[in-house]
């Protein structure tokens, strides 16, 4: 299933937020993304939004603004998590969309009242997730990585036949303003006869997309990939932290523990697919890999199973913040290198019968590209640590220090339409306790 274009997707549209309007804005009326927000410092109930410019609809402030289905969708939205808007399901969201973009258009009346500036606010993670997932889907990752540690055989004979992924932790998600300390863990060096226990000395970053499940599955019922995407309510951005010395201790046989689960940014915003619908991508695979089986293939896949959005690692170091620098770039990748779809990814989690609940995260993995530049974690930029980045300021990074701060930011654009953005997910690293 893929969403059909419609009247919420004309280029042409403006609002009478005028912030919307503006050619830089990752939020024009194309868009409207959803968030759990309230006033900062307010101590009021946080409630679900939709961003409109630099504004946010309070959902809980709509009242007779919109009626039938989507004041239905927008009561479930304005609780203090979206998991019931997401298990309404596509027909829900899709009303509720038709609406905010007729109320908030040019020549609608103004309802100013109905706006809180961003500015002004605190968000909290989306939805109550339940359960998280992080997958593994770049080959471009998977081989730097593996290439690492296997020169003569970097690619898994599997990978290529069957998404890989691991079960994460949901407790320690936080949303974008996160801090946490510093991991500790057990290490190993290659000269090291034992290991031994401290504050980690790789920390890494991983460049992820977010994926929001909203309507579930009952257990025993897998989801066909030719209709997973009606059960997926958006994405978002998503940094997966990683320990790097103590995930190479760890992670044999079963996979990363400690390593991973200390943190995990997202995004505050949901970007649905309907908004993203006019930036669809072909889907290619080398004619000289394997095919996807059966089970992962669909009618859609190769025309427009892709998303052509744009994803970009910023670093702010402790000295820019102090002296007023702005972040420095550190890559630029693209979701569209993905090797697996998002389709894809909710096919084969529910295959075995394994159900999914509304608000459960999925997380694509790091999403490098084919270019060296394109790299989605400091391991692959670094070579493993052996080749020092240096920053615009002189500084020189090997792996995250403490102090320093991540951004993630992602967009779609197209030519003639507008550009959809994700705002960004950062978070800063404090020193271990």
């Amino acid at each position: 299933m893929i969403m059909q274009l419609n009247e919420t997707h004309d280029p042409s549209l403006t609002s009478w937020v005028d912030s919307a309007n503006t050619p830089d804005t990752d939020f024009p009326i194309q868009n409207l993304p959803f968030c759990v927000f309230r006033p900062r410092g307010s101590g009021q109930a946080f409630r679900g939004g939709v961003a409109i410019g630099d504004r946010i609809v309070d959902l809980a402030a709509l009242g007779d603004a919109v009626d039938g289905a989507a004041r239905d969708a927008a009561v479930l939205g304005a609780r203090d998590s979206l998991n019931d808007l997401m298990a309404a399901g596509p027909q829900a969201w899709s009303a509720l969309r038709l609406a905010l973009s007729r109320l908030l258009r040019s020549g609608a009346t103004p309802r100013p009242h109905l706006l809180v500036a961003q500015a002004d606010a605190e968000y909290a993670v989306p939805a109550r997730i339940g359960d998280y997932t992080d997958f593994y889907t770049s080959i471009h990752h998977a081989t730097a990585v593996g290439r690492l540690f296997r020169p003569d055989n970097p690619l898994l004979p599997n990978y290529k036949w069957v998404p890989i992924g691991y079960h994460g932790r949901a407790s320690t998600i936080g949303v974008s303003g996160q801090t946490f300390a510093r991991p500790r863990g057990q290490t190993r060096g290659p000269a090291d006869a034992e290991p031994s226990f401290g504050p980690c000395k790789r920390l890494d970053y991983e460049l992820e997309v977010g994926i929001f499940v909203g309507r579930g599955n009952d257990a025993g019922e897998p989801i066909p990939a030719g209709q997973a995407e009606s059960h997926v309510f958006g994405l978002c951005l998503l940094n997966d932290w990683s320990a790097r010395d103590v995930q190479a201790w760890e992670y044999q046989p079963l996979g990363p523990f400690l390593s991973k689960n200390f943190a995990t940014t997202i995004s505050p915003w949901i970007v649905t697919l309907e908004a993203l619908a006019p930036y669809r991508a072909a889907w290619q695979r080398d004619a000289a890999d394997p095919q996807p089986l059966p089970y992962l293939d669909y009618d859609s896949l190769r025309a427009s199973g892709g998303l052509d959005i744009e994803l970009e690692v910023l670093l702010e170091t402790a000295t820019m913040r102090r002296e007023g620098q702005a972040p420095a770039r550190l890559s630029q990748s693209n979701f569209r290198h993905s090797y697996w779809t998002v389709a894809q990814l909710m096919a084969h989690h529910t295959v075995n019968g394994c159900a999914l609940n509304a608000g459960d995260l999925l997380g694509s993995g790091t999403q490098s590209g084919p270019d060296s530049a394109e790299a989605g974690s400091l391991l692959e930029l670094t070579v493993g640590g052996k080749q020092p980045l240096t920053l615009p300021n002189g500084e020189q990074r090997v792996f995250i220090e403490d102090g320093d701060r991540i951004v993630l930011r992602g967009w779609a654009a197209a030519p003639g339409r507008p550009r959809i953005g994700f705002g960004e997910a950062s978070g800063t690293v404090l020193p271990a306790r």
